[in-house]
């Protein structure tokens, strides 16, 4: 790249720290242009960085990098352990085990700050001092390479040599992005859960709008805060199940509640013979919760809680299941799909219902000029950014680079749980037949959901590959199975309701 190339800020710069300003419609060529600065993009520039001699451009519409995290409430906290989250060369946490809260036994939990914290320092300790990265904080990307500087106005065209990674697609919303999706009335106090921390002063009602991991998050947060259960009301549209947070732990001290859990796993998917029968297997084995044993949940949106955790969202005894609310107004109350409901002047309602991923259909990921960051592992979004990153560094055609990432919708109902564990298990068979990438699994930290919870696979030699020929036998009867439960959905779908 040349010194006139390299305007506005050389590789490595960030200009958001000061630096000379860009001129109007300069240009910097570089071999990556990725767009935006959240946990999928740092993660597929961390492993595109270790694993090529590249230079990138990150284009970043915020001030620090992060996405969504930035704009998170407060209390929120990773629902899965900090082990394998972030970006793979950097670790994340201590790798302690809690030993109080609703976590405590399990391994910790990134909170809010600690997310942001990490992010920066990913950024600042890492990426920039590599030399090959620029960063453009608050900078809009529009078409075609343009992109403008939000607070000086000026423009930018960069060209890239390889590559547009498109870091945004899977479009993550927190509630801080949005206005609540129904009509609010004049004095009535609808709030994000952002603003929960910053309350002056208490209510005699606390409603919860929402029924995925924030309205979860929130119901906990203002129960530890001393808010008896009673005076909480909870408007959930739909029952959803939750995941066990158990069954995702890694390292030697969980092997053996890992290993127990994923012989229930796999027997609970071999023995159904329909969606309900495999939901049914699987709570059995309390590898998934319900809420209510009196009502079925229809929705499956990755949300993993404890076993305490389920038992204090279940001193909530008003759950509201009248469908999605429609407005809220002083005089005419809360109206929702199916019926009303009142409640006094001092109420405050905490809107909860930004779905954190949209419902998406999935794109190739690797096309000519571009690559679109997906999830190709359930509910592992770093992940999948970090292992196209490899596989685009390992220089394949785009044709067999697609074959090993075919993209795993994010969840949504319990339909959709069973075809986006088809994709994933699919994608697992091809990578268990692959030596490099078996390999470099099990060396990727972010890696760690499938490769580092329970008996972690044999070094290279005899005892791994009968271990992977076992796996790939595993994992075959789970695709047979996974097409046999979609068939007997795709049949019912004509004349009975399925899914929700």
């Amino acid at each position: 790249m040349s010194d006139e190339d390299q305007q506005p800020g050389a590789a490595g710069s960030d200009e958001s720290r000061g630096g000379s300003a860009a001129n109007s419609n300069s240009t910097i060529e570089t071999d990556y242009l990725v767009v935006g600065a959240g946990a999928m993009s740092l993660a597929f520039v961390d492993t595109i960085l270790d694993e090529t001699d590249a230079s990138v451009v990150i284009v970043d519409r915020y001030d620090k990098p992060g996405g969504h995290w930035r704009l998170a409430y407060d209390y929120v906290r990773l629902h899965q352990p900090s082990e394998y989250y972030g970006v793979n060369s950097m670790t994340l946490g201590s790798g302690a085990i809690e030993t109080t809260g609703t976590n405590a036994g399990l391994l910790e939990l990134a909170t809010a700050d600690g997310l942001r914290d990490y992010f920066e320092r990913v950024m600042h300790d890492h990426l920039l001092p590599s030399g090959r990265v620029t960063y453009l904080p608050n900078t809009e990307y529009g078409s075609d390479g343009v992109v403008r500087r939000v607070l000086s106005g000026e423009t930018v065209v960069i060209r890239p040599r390889r590559r547009t990674v498109d870091g945004t697609f899977m479009k993550v919303t927190v509630p801080a992005m949005v206005p609540p999706p129904y009509a609010v009335g004049d004095g009535v106090k609808v709030i994000p859960p952002n603003g929960l921390s910053r309350l002056a002063r208490g209510y005699d009602r606390y409603v919860v709008v929402g029924g995925g991991k924030t309205a979860i998050d929130t119901v906990l947060w203002l129960l530890d805060r001393g808010v008896e259960a009673a005076r909480i009301s909870w408007v959930m549209p739909a029952d959803s199940w939750l995941l066990n947070r158990e069954i995702c732990q890694p390292g030697p001290a969980f092997v053996e509640m890992a290993d127990a859990y994923a012989k229930a796993y796999f027997d609970s998917w071999v023995q159904a013979t329909s969606m309900e029968e495999l939901y049914d297997n699987l709570a059995e084995s309390e590898y998934i919760f319900r809420l209510s044993d009196e009502v079925r949940p229809t929705r499956n949106r990755c949300a993993t809680v404890t076993r305490a955790e389920l038992a204090a969202i279940r001193r909530v005894e008003d759950v509201i299941r009248l469908g999605h609310v429609l407005s809220i107004d002083a005089s005419t109350g809360m109206v929702l799909e199916h019926g009303t409901r009142s409640f006094g002047e001092a109420t405050l309602y905490v809107d909860c219902t930004a779905n954190g991923l949209a419902r998406l259909d999935p794109v190739p990921v690797f096309s000519p000029g571009a690559i679109t960051l997906q999830s190709v592992a359930f509910c592992n979004q770093v992940y999948g950014a970090s292992f196209i990153a490899h596989i685009e560094a390992v220089g394949q055609e785009d044709a067999t680079k697609n074959a090993l990432t075919t993209p795993v919708p994010h969840s949504y109902t319990d339909a959709d749980y069973v075809h986006s564990l088809l994709v994933e298990f699919s994608n697992e068979l091809k990578w268990a037949n692959d030596p490099e990438i078996v390999q470099w699994r099990q060396e990727a930290r972010l890696a760690g959901l499938t490769t580092q919870v329970g008996t972690p696979l044999p070094p290279p030699g005899p005892g791994r590959e009968i271990r992977l020929a076992a796996d790939r036998e595993a994992l075959t009867q789970l695709v047979g199975r996974a097409e046999l439960l979609i068939a007997d959905l795709n049949s019912r779908a004509g004349s009975v309701a399925v899914g929700g």
